[in-house]
């Protein structure tokens, strides 16, 4: 399991969400409240965000150390502001290694997606089974090992199919897709995705058993106004919401939040 957090609202210091708050990713990464699945998220991070002012692709910052030990990511953090920031710590799947490729977010274009989750002994199970329905551009796209980015290029796959549709039929498709492969060789899976486009976050909360892992989001906080904060635990003490199990939640540019089932 990983620990993820995406926030879309005014442009503001990395510090403010990764750093500052009470219960931030930092602390999160070695002490967690409602993980269902390992103990630490030490096996690396990663950061993403979107240029405040121009149409660029996002940018990343990631490695392979916990994210209390990088020596880099204070300076950074105080500098960097934006708009639309995705960032997440990792607890390693075992079996998939602790490497930079391996690290979230992974980008494509102007999409920037997280998975925190697993597919249940995914390299003799699924692997073969996704790879087998992507495409060759989607294919490509995949650079490490691990689930998290097989979902991703599937993901890709659907929404290279139909550009023009909302990303979150992409994910819904996907899903569906997981749901259907997972049932047929009596896997369990979890895929709680945080995906955007710079201007939308897009976020599921989903599993083949219950409970899912754990989903919460925030708008109009007082410390954070006109802006939603979408966490896998609240950052700080505020007025969260859970978001519903097999859900899709949606937040738009204009900062409307819409919740449909699975």
């Amino acid at each position: 399991m990983c620990r993820l957090m995406g926030y879309l609202g005014p442009s503001i210091s990395l510090d403010r969400l990764l750093d500052k708050p009470e219960h931030s990713l930092i602390v999160q990464s070695y002490q967690p409240r409602e993980m269902t699945a390992g103990l630490l998220n030490a096996d690396g991070f990663g950061v993403g965000w979107y240029h405040s002012q121009q149409e660029t692709p996002p940018f990343t910052y990631k490695n392979i150390l916990p994210i209390w030990n990088d020596p880099n990511l204070s300076s950074l953090s105080r500098y960097i502001e934006s708009g639309c920031v995705l960032a997440n710590v990792r607890s390693a799947t075992p079996g998939l290694g602790v490497d930079v490729s391996n690290c979230q977010p992974f980008q494509q274009d102007r999409i920037l997606f997280m998975h925190n989750g697993f597919i249940k002994n995914f390299r003799q199970t699924l692997r073969k089974a996704i790879c087998d329905r992507l495409d060759d551009t989607s294919h490509q796209v995949i650079r490490g090992t691990t689930d998290s980015e097989h979902i991703f290029a599937l993901l890709l796959h659907y929404w290279y199919q139909a550009p023009e549709k909302p990303l979150e039929e992409a994910l819904h498709q996907t899903l569906t897709t997981l749901s259907e492969l997972a049932e047929s060789q009596q896997l369990e899976f979890s895929a709680n995705i945080l995906i955007s486009n710079g201007k939308r976050l897009i976020a599921s909360r989903f599993a083949s058993h219950s409970p899912n892992p754990s989903l919460h989001w925030l708008r109009d906080d007082p410390t954070l106004p006109n802006a939603v904060i979408v966490a896998s635990e609240p950052l700080f003490a505020g007025d969260w919401t859970t978001c519903p199990e097999s859900s899709i939640l949606t937040v738009e540019d204009d900062l409307d939040i819409q919740i449909r089932p699975i």
